[in-house]
């Protein structure tokens, strides 16, 4: 017999409860955008926006069973906000133009991304093109239609990357940030930047759950890795929140208190579970796997931290880096994604981001 674990005992931490009245004002009666809607935080983002009562909720996603699932759950429990889901991938320019002139939406919060370390670093075209290529296309058409704001959902692991999944979010950022300052935009231009998300789809703890579902071993990565955990209801709202304070170019962080390590983690999962580890489950350690930090920073050495009204939410003045080498690293990324010439990506994504370090 197995105990029932609640994700939010294993966060070492009280969970963060944010101002839903600020969030409230800017989504009531809006047209709101959101990508990968069928994901994790694109499902939890979907269902709290719908409680500040959109006008319309677009939600789009490639994959089209999520995207059934989370239109029929939204439609049956939100009758009074028009849910429309739209099947479409965030790559195809031109599809993402013919969205947007047809539904004119006036809030972006853009969700979609491959975001599995491991699984990039073995494809890392699909990192150009999903989640650099992708969000241009998003952010040009943001700003070509004019929403009022976009809302970026970026990682840590964007911080002094050693994998290119977080060269690619660390592009999609700076990205998000120079349509925000160098284009006289109207659109407000926001990034959201957090840690691990206990619970969504492919993170740790629900694989640790199914490893002592079935008796053991869990496995641990490295005794001493570390991260910073967030519940997914923490990180919609957050999401939500910049959206809300963000005037735009900003990139925010949540106050997640200290770092977890992922051995105590699983120890206090195996313990939460009725067994003792060790006795009842084996713990092995696996090694890091290709791209893995041992532990994961919020913010480069360069970026000032800046107090806001909400005592757990902290701004960062990001900096930028060097925009001019930007554009062109963008074309010859995009050719040696076109030819899956590996090295050559990793090379560009150096050039562009020098702290990049494979």
């Amino acid at each position: 017999s197995i105990r029932n674990v609640e994700y939010r005992d294993l966060l070492g931490r009280e969970p963060v409860r944010l101002d839903k009245t600020k969030i409230g004002g800017y989504l009531g009666q809006k047209c709101v955008l959101v990508t990968g809607a069928g994901g994790s935080i694109g499902t939890g983002l979907c269902r709290q926006i719908c409680r500040f009562s959109p006008e319309k909720i677009i939600l789009l996603e490639r994959a089209e069973s999520p995207l059934y699932e989370i239109d029929l759950e939204l439609a049956k429990s939100f009758k009074k906000i028009d849910v429309i889901p739209v099947l479409a991938d965030i790559q195809d320019k031109e599809e993402l133009d013919k969205i947007f002139k047809q539904y004119c939406p006036d809030i972006v919060f853009h969700a979609a991304a491959y975001k599995h370390v491991p699984m990039l670093e073995i494809h890392p075209w699909k990192a150009v093109e999903n989640n650099i290529l992708g969000t241009r296309n998003l952010v040009e058409a943001a700003h070509k239609f004019e929403c009022e704001r976009f809302v970026f959902v970026s990682t840590d692991k964007a911080v002094n990357p050693a994998n290119v999944m977080g060269a690619s979010k660390r592009i999609a950022e700076f990205l998000v940030q120079k349509k925000n300052t160098g284009e006289n935009s109207g659109t407000r231009f926001i990034t959201v930047r957090f840690g691990n998300v206990i619970g969504s789809v492919g993170s740790v703890i629900p694989l640790f759950k199914k490893q002592i579902q079935e008796g053991g071993p869990v496995t641990v990565t490295h005794p001493e890795m570390i991260r910073y955990f967030m519940l997914i209801p923490e990180a919609c709202q957050l999401i939500l929140q910049a959206g809300a304070m963000g005037k735009g170019g900003e990139i925010f962080i949540l106050e997640m208190g200290n770092p977890v390590k992922i051995d105590t983690m699983a120890r206090d999962l195996i313990r939460f579970s009725g067994f003792e580890p060790d006795v009842d489950i084996e713990i092995i350690y696996t090694g890091l796997r290709p791209g893995e930090k041992l532990y994961e920073e919020l913010m480069t050495d360069q970026e000032g931290v800046i107090p806001t009204g909400h005592k757990k939410i902290r701004v960062l003045r990001s900096h930028t880096g060097d925009m001019s080498r930007l554009s062109e690293g963008l074309e010859a990324l995009k050719n040696a994604s076109t030819v899956r010439d590996p090295s050559q990506i990793r090379r560009i994504l150096h050039q562009i981001v020098p702290e990049y370090k494979p």
